[in-house]
């Protein structure tokens, strides 16, 4: 049975100020839990309504009620288990020849989507504007499905990190040459603006070229598209050439 005192230390890693206090965030759901004995993420403990499912023989796992999954969970339908795990120490990487840049989004599940997405492209890094919504959100960890596991995340002035890397800057602008006749560079950076505004004024000042997604239907009524989904299109135009 979880104390009360537990319960509300759970509860409070909806807040960013909290996972930094306690250094903890929440990982639910059997199927992303089991990925995590692979990735460098260690796990505290898991609490789960039926520990049978779950066979980590060096990880505490509590029996916990239905009724304490609800309180602990954040999601609408609460999983089988919840793992509490200690956030990491942040490491960036030499810049690989493809990756993720995001000024400014803020949307969880956008960023748990990108996730995903370089996941799936083989991108291994994200590089985030210091106002970009925080990694170990709860909804962010939950929409990457797991892939939060295996893409590097790092946190940085934007200005000074695209001022200083000799990957090539490309952003997305609606007069930016055509993507499907786009020549890639060897080396880029992708650069996704936040949801509403774009990219930052400081940001596009050091793009070295823009590119944009023609729209190939009849009504003109849509007038953008969602930032992931751009990413989805874009990355993989750029993964076919």
């Amino acid at each position: 049975m979880l104390t009360a005192h537990t319960i509300k230390i759970l509860q409070s890693l909806d807040k960013k100020k909290f996972r930094q206090k306690y250094n903890l965030f929440l990982v639910e759901g059997n199927k992303i839990i089991c990925e995590l004995p692979n990735s460098n993420f260690k796990i505290k403990e898991i609490l789960s309504t039926d520990p049978e499912k779950i066979k980590f023989s060096d990880v505490p796992i509590i029996h916990i009620s239905e009724n304490e999954l609800k309180k602990i969970s954040f999601l609408k339908t609460p999983k089988d288990s919840v793992a509490v795990c200690y956030m990491n120490s942040e490491k960036k990487m030499a810049d690989p020849d493809i990756q993720i840049v995001l000024d400014g989004i803020q949307d969880p599940g956008n960023l748990g989507t990108i996730i995903r997405l370089a996941d799936w492209f083989g991108i291994e890094q994200i590089i985030c504007s210091e106002d970009t919504v925080d990694f170990y959100n709860p909804k962010v960890i939950q929409a990457s499905m797991g892939s939060f596991t295996r893409v590097n995340m790092v946190y940085c002035n934007l200005t000074d990190y695209l001022s200083n890397t000799e990957n090539v800057n490309i952003g997305t602008d609606m007069e930016g040459e055509n993507i499907y006749q786009f020549e890639k560079p060897k080396k880029l950076n992708l650069i996704l603006g936040n949801e509403g505004n774009g990219m930052r004024p400081e940001t596009e000042k050091l793009l070295h070229k823009s590119v944009s997604i023609p729209r190939f239907g009849t009504s003109q009524s849509t007038e953008s598209l969602n930032v992931s989904m751009a990413a989805g299109i874009i990355l993989g135009q750029l993964f076919s050439k």
